[in-house]
């Protein structure tokens, strides 16, 4: 058996075995991360802040490379869902992003058959490969583990955020006074509170609409009962508090229904508004179309 054949099949073993370990280690994590949690909550409610905000970086880093192993999952999910193309003496270019990151991250990480995966792609690809790799020469390596891998310390803006979480999922008043001030009041556009009496451009208020110039059914208020419901993505390190916005979206009145009707006079010239016969027949036939 050649060589070649030999390394791939150990690789796939690897790789099933680095799945496993990765998601046991996250399961792990999320445990101990409910734990710490609790602890900061508690923390904020004696008011010992200093302490909280210390501690919290704790808790963010753990979030960071519980992140950074769900990342290295996909990747080895995807190594093994195209372990034929390994068998090749150079890296495809379509999981050179992949291997790349699992060879830079992977000396990082405690799970010891992700190491065993980097020796592998090693004594595969060759030493100048990972070389390359490790000091990420052509920038292949994913930006999102370069920077989940960085020992910067996190913002003070993210650690206020992780803060005021904790404290809203525990239920303590933290910052102290938030739930007296309660939810900001919503802004109402003006022009869904239009009572349809508009200026005309001479200044003199229009006429009303009568009850002729109406249509059939009157037009639904938009906002109300809006069948529209999107999810908002979940939280992580970069976004703790998720909202979902409808960019450049501005809900608008048409001319049509906004600008009053102004009743036509009759040719005798009297303009007592109400419409005769032959023009409430043409605006019927106008509705229709």
């Amino acid at each position: 058996m050649p060589p070649s054949i030999t390394i791939v099949a150990r690789l796939k073993v690897q790789l099933k075995l680095s799945i496993a370990r990765l998601r046991m280690v996250q399961q792990r994590d999320e445990a101990m991360g409910k734990t710490h949690r609790r602890a900061m909550a508690q923390l904020l409610e004696v008011g010992k802040i200093d302490s909280a905000r210390i501690r919290t970086e704790n808790i963010i880093r753990s979030d960071i490379n519980t992140e950074l192993h769900e990342i290295l999952e996909l990747y080895c999910e995807l190594l093994l869902a195209r372990a034929s193309l390994l068998e090749s003496p150079t890296c495809d270019p379509g999981l050179e992003e992949a291997v790349k990151s699992i060879i830079y991250a992977a000396p990082r990480t405690e799970i010891k058959e992700l190491q065993q995966v980097r020796a592998l792609l090693g004594e595969r690809f060759g030493k100048e490969f990972v070389l390359a790799a490790v000091e990420n020469s052509g920038g292949a390596v994913s930006e999102k583990v370069v920077r989940k891998l960085s020992v910067t310390p996190p913002k003070p803006e993210l650690v206020q955020g992780y803060l005021e979480e904790i404290a809203k999922a525990y239920g303590v008043d933290w910052p102290r006074g938030a739930r007296e001030l309660g939810q900001p009041p919503e802004l109402v556009d003006e022009e869904l509170n239009n009572d349809g009496h508009d200026e005309s451009p001479g200044g003199d208020q229009g006429h009303n609409i009568s009850g002729a110039d109406l249509p059939a059914t009157p037009p639904r208020k938009p906002g109300s009962s809006n069948p529209l419901h999107v999810n908002p993505s979940s939280p992580s390190t970069e976004n703790p508090r998720p909202k979902v916005t409808l960019n450049s979206m501005e809900l608008k009145l048409s001319k049509k229904l906004a600008d009053p009707v102004i009743a036509k006079p009759h040719e005798d010239g009297k303009g007592n508004g109400i419409p005769d016969v032959s023009e409430l027949a043409a605006r019927f036939a106008a509705l229709k179309r």
